[in-house]
């Protein structure tokens, strides 16, 4: 009878210990949810570099759980969010639910990425954003961090961040024209797409350009899948403008670029387009898309440090194309997650969490360390700067991107410039040479 109890005791340890080492624990695998827009480039973006992650690993015989060898599974979820957010909440609790992952990577646009960051923190559940950009996806986890501290970001760096570095973009392009063209002061028109990642962006650089001598010629908000943007182009051009400042993550990035071309507008474009990341996008625009400038993470032949260069060509071979920043998942699996997950060795979310939110490691695309706010408090946000994360500016040239900043950039007058290997020179579209020369 004692034996009896004593097995009976013994099988109900084991079975608690499963309980609370996770779902990952009764098998050989880690589960891990990709959820992004599928049909569009940022959804594959998040899927083919988890894949590559994945591969990777398993080639590796998987990731070492407290010594025991456990291969990846990979569980792709459509979360359709830039036509629904309710299809995305939906993905992310059949994610939870139904496939009863262990973790979470991907989400692009930042209302649903919200909702689904919720329906994760809910089940306690590791979730590494790879696309939203706005700061309240990490505000959350500083002002509720018993709640939200599973939400990581794996890229890109937060929209003010993001805004910081198009600003030294905005400047870096305008001191060129000004000391090419001889414009003294320059008039730049604001054009952000109708997301709600755009609003602090679009208020911030009102703010800034009388700042740094440059005049605000106006603000059009298209939505972010229009077609035709004559009617913004034309008035644009009636502005006065010689800048425009692009805040675009969706396709409106195509037919705006293609009309802007078409037209030759005098004023050359400068920001943010997603679409403009795309190897695509000279075919897609027609060959209109010369001389467009876009912030980037990745440009063939540029490269930030020794893991750039292997896992581009890894993926251009792998896919045929140069990876989006959507494509990051890679990195925050690799990089991040896996060799978190040895160090603690456990799929415990809470010892997880401990672990990954202090000290720094290498990317291909720089260093994450994760930030806290003034308080002291855990952000789960990513350090942007010199020896951290900085993107690039890339512009078109000859039907090709080109990696054109940081190009001898200081951040302080006190630090060392930044050039990365394989930055070249940015150059000014003829036609808008043409114009402002014969004034």
């Amino acid at each position: 009878m004692k034996m009896i109890r004593r097995i009976m005791v013994i099988l109900l340890m084991c079975a608690v210990a499963l309980i609370v080492g996770g779902s990952a624990w009764a098998g050989d695998t880690i589960k891990i949810g990709i959820i992004g827009p599928m049909q569009f480039v940022q959804g594959k973006g998040h899927w083919n570099g988890a894949t590559l992650a994945a591969e990777e690993i398993n080639a590796k015989g998987g990731i070492n759980v407290g010594g025991k060898k456990m291969k990846v599974e990979l569980i792709q979820s459509d979360s359709n969010e830039f036509l629904n957010v309710t299809d995305a909440t939906n993905a992310m609790e059949l994610l939870m639910t139904k496939e009863k992952v262990d973790f979470v990577l991907g989400g692009f646009r930042t209302e649903a990425v919200l909702a689904m960051q919720d329906i994760a923190m809910e089940h306690k559940k590791i979730f590494i954003g790879c696309g939203a950009a706005h700061p309240e996806l990490c505000t959350r986890v500083a002002e509720n961090y018993n709640t939200y501290k599973y939400f990581f970001r794996g890229t890109p760096f937060n929209s003010k961040l993001l805004v910081k570095t198009s600003f030294l973009h905005l400047k870096f392009v305008g001191d060129i024209l000004k000391s090419q063209l001889d414009i003294p002061a320059l008039k730049v028109a604001i054009v952000a797409e109708k997301a709600m990642w755009a609003d602090p962006m679009v208020t911030a650089t009102e703010g800034f350009l009388p700042k740094i001598g440059m005049e605000v010629a106006g603000i059009w908000r298209p939505s972010a899948v229009a077609t035709d943007l004559t009617a913004e182009l034309k008035a644009i051009q009636s502005s006065g403008a010689q800048m425009i400042y692009t805040i675009f993550s969706s396709s409106v990035g195509i037919p705006f670029a293609r009309q802007c071309g078409e037209l030759k507008i005098p004023a050359v474009q400068v920001g943010i387009n997603v679409e403009a990341q795309k190897d695509g996008f000279y075919e897609a625009t027609q060959g209109m898309g010369n001389y467009v400038f876009t912030m980037n993470t990745y440009c063939r032949g540029v490269e930030y440090n020794d893991l750039t260069a292997p896992f581009v060509e890894s993926y251009v071979k792998r896919f045929g194309e140069t990876p989006p920043y959507t494509a990051d998942t890679y990195a925050a699996l690799v990089y991040g997650l896996a060799p978190a997950i040895e160090q603690a060795g456990t799929l415990d979310a809470d010892k997880l969490v401990k672990v990954m939110e202090v000290g720094e490691h290498k990317v291909p695309s720089g260093v994450v360390k994760y930030m806290v706010d003034e308080q002291g408090r855990q952000l789960h946000d990513l350090t942007w700067g010199p020896g951290y994360l900085t993107s690039l500016g890339v512009q078109w040239q000859n039907g090709k991107p080109v990696g054109v900043w940081p190009n001898k950039w200081k951040a302080t007058p006190e630090s060392q410039e930044v050039t990365y290997k394989g930055i070249a020179d940015y150059k000014i579209p003829p036609w808008v040479i043409e114009a402002y020369k014969k004034k």
